[in-house]
């Protein structure tokens, strides 16, 4: 094999490799978009890209949409519009991440895994397969979207409690780290 065509061969695969790899970038970022537009939760500020796994979008009729970590933000933040009705619901599919249909969703309420700004945990599946198999695993009850929300709104008093205290405590932590010990 000769010089030029050994570089030109080589020059081929980096130029496959670049487009490859954008094509990768291109689905990840499309697929996750609406972190990119809203990469923090509103109500609790937590990072969206990494709880992609239960962050949930809302559309209003109005147009306007909020990007939330969790069913439990996405509950508090319809409180707040009581004047405008949500008419698209999306959440991150628990295994995949990709945002599904909240309503047709499977559901799972409960099971080992805490949850995310909840005691008691809610996840979205796409397939029913995939909500057994959690099931299976971490336990939990399968359930509809009405029943999930339901859930939410009722728990939303135990959540708020305890996120208060869990700030609380924090603070407190951060305020003994900082001030000088007596020696």
């Amino acid at each position: 094999m000769n010089a030029p065509a050994y570089e030109e061969i080589i020059v081929k695969k980096i130029i496959l490799l670049f487009f490859a790899l954008l094509f990768v970038a291109t689905l990840v970022i499309g697929s996750q978009s609406d972190i990119v537009n809203h990469p923090s939760c509103p109500h609790c500020g937590m990072d969206r890209g990494k709880f992609s796994f239960s962050r949930m979008l809302l559309v209003y009729d109005d147009g306007s949409e909020v990007g939330t970590c969790s069913i439990r933000c996405a509950a508090v933040d319809m409180v707040n519009n009581l004047d405008k009705a949500p008419v698209q619901m999306m959440v991150g599919d628990y295994y995949t991440d990709e945002l599904i249909d909240a309503e047709t969703a499977i559901w799972v309420i409960g099971g080992k895994r805490p949850g995310v700004m909840s005691k008691r945990a809610k996840w979205a599946f796409a397939q029913r397969a995939d909500a057994e198999a959690f099931i299976a695993e971490n336990n939990g009850e399968m359930a509809t979207f009405e029943d999930t929300l339901q859930a939410t709104f009722s728990d939303l008093y135990e959540d708020t409690r305890m996120i208060r205290e869990r700030r609380k405590a924090r603070r407190a932590r951060m305020a003994a780290e900082q001030t000088p010990t007596n020696q």
